[in-house]
């Protein structure tokens, strides 16, 4: 029989004339809060992390090969391809899919406004999850078929600018320098958004033989390819093994190539997201000390409350390492009711956010236009029994104030 258990299991049920402590109330609504407050954070921060990596993937994979020319330019130097250089990127550890791209840069022009945008070809090995999750209005392009298409899809913040729906013809002006700007008419055959406004802004998707033909390329000139991996956290290592194998192939269409990991592109970004791990640690830490204090001095109480008892204890031959563990287990049932209150209310505050993005943000700052929250029971299943551990742990400091209790003084005491 486990003695301190039973004892405290006793003194944990209220008589039926007694009510709980004021100071055990408040330990309990201390917990619950900051239980709350961490599954908030934690579900935020990684909700930040995996949303804006998500949709920075969409936009541009986990890894791109181009000419090293050409990074991050609109109109860059083709790349040759070649059934060596597919094979090359596919033998990579980890690879899921591989698929061409070509970009253009352009102005969308109407009878209202002029916007600037990339014009992105993509063909029909292109994978569209991503796409297809966010399209709101209309269809996918008619992409790889037969007869070229010139569909494009655009994104809603575009079309609301423009004053586009899905089915209207819209100009494309094309400035190449030194020479006279070049016009094109497309269809809106659908309409997405992604809740990057920074991307939306800009990229337009239609058929790659659209942008190879205004860019005076042959079918097999390409801007580069576009990787996705098992395991987006692989890219950089990917990205190296790649690069380094490009370096010494000495095959013809493999040279002046660079390989990129979303990443490198976009450092900025997941600085930004790194950040966000720190202020997730400050919050924790916070709620873990303003917890363990209401906790203390709810536990200090709980001794001076039970002092008669602790010393009839002491004289029946009860060693202060048991009757430690009876106030230990006592604080742990406060902590596990604070917990219980603490999973519901931050459980389902993620879950109203997740469910009817209830707080927004503005785009231009954080990227996104909601909220994101990410519920997985691995983290939240670790940060509850890490958050009981490191509170007990701590209490092992205020609960020795049971072996300053003198039995010869506390059985007199009324």
């Amino acid at each position: 029989m486990n003695l301190p258990l039973l004892i405290a299991r006793r003194m944990a049920r209220p008589a039926p004339d007694n009510r709980p402590g004021v100071m055990e109330r408040i330990a309990v609504v201390s917990v619950a809060l900051s239980i709350a407050v961490m599954i908030l954070a934690v579900a935020v921060v990684l909700g930040f992390k995996r949303e804006v990596s998500r949709r920075l993937t969409g936009f541009a994979a986990h890894v791109t090969v181009t000419d090293i020319r050409g990074i991050d330019a609109l109109d860059s130097r083709p790349v040759r391809r070649t059934a060596h250089l597919e094979e090359l990127i596919r033998s990579g550890e980890g690879v899921v899919s591989m698929a061409p791209y070509a970009l253009k840069g352009g102005i969308v022009r109407t009878d209202e406004t002029v916007e600037g945008v990339m014009l992105k070809g993509v063909d029909s090995t292109y994978d569209r999850s991503a796409f297809a999750e966010w399209l709101v209005a209309g269809a996918w392009p008619r992409i790889g078929d037969s007869v070229r298409t010139k569909d494009i899809l655009l994104s809603r913040t575009l079309a609301d600018r423009l004053l586009l729906g899905v089915g209207d013809r819209v100009e494309m002006l094309f400035v190449e320098p030194g020479e006279l700007p070049r016009r094109d008419r497309f269809k809106v055959s659908g309409i997405y958004s992604s809740g990057m406004d920074e991307m939306d802004n800009a990229v337009i998707l239609t058929d790659m033989r659209n942008v190879q033909r205004l860019s005076d390329w042959a079918p097999d000139e390409i801007s580069g390819y576009e990787v996705f991996l098992r395991d987006p956290d692989e890219a950089p290592r990917y990205a190296r093994e790649l690069g380094r194998r490009l370096l010494y192939d000495e095959a013809d269409g493999t040279e002046n190539l660079a390989v990129t990991s979303v990443m490198e592109r976009y450092p900025g970004i997941f600085d930004w997201l790194r950040a966000h791990d720190v202020n997730a640690a400050v919050v924790i830490g916070i709620m873990l000390v303003v917890a363990f204090f209401n906790m203390a001095s709810a536990l200090l109480i709980l001794v001076l409350e039970r002092t008669r008892t602790i010393g009839l204890l002491k004289a029946l031959g009860m060693r202060n390492g048991p009757l430690r563990r009876i106030f230990l287990y006592r604080a742990l049932f406060i902590t596990l009711r604070g917990l219980a209150w603490g999973n519901a209310a931050g459980g389902g505050m993620c879950l109203l956010q997740r469910g009817f993005h209830l707080v927004k943000l503005n785009s231009e700052g954080y990227l996104l236009s909601e909220v994101p929250v990410a519920l997985d029971w691995g983290w939240w299943l670790l940060l509850n029994a890490g958050f009981v551990a490191v509170i007990v742990l701590l209490l092992l400091l205020p609960a020795h104030i049971v072996s300053t209790v003198r039995p010869d003084e506390s059985i007199r005491y009324e």
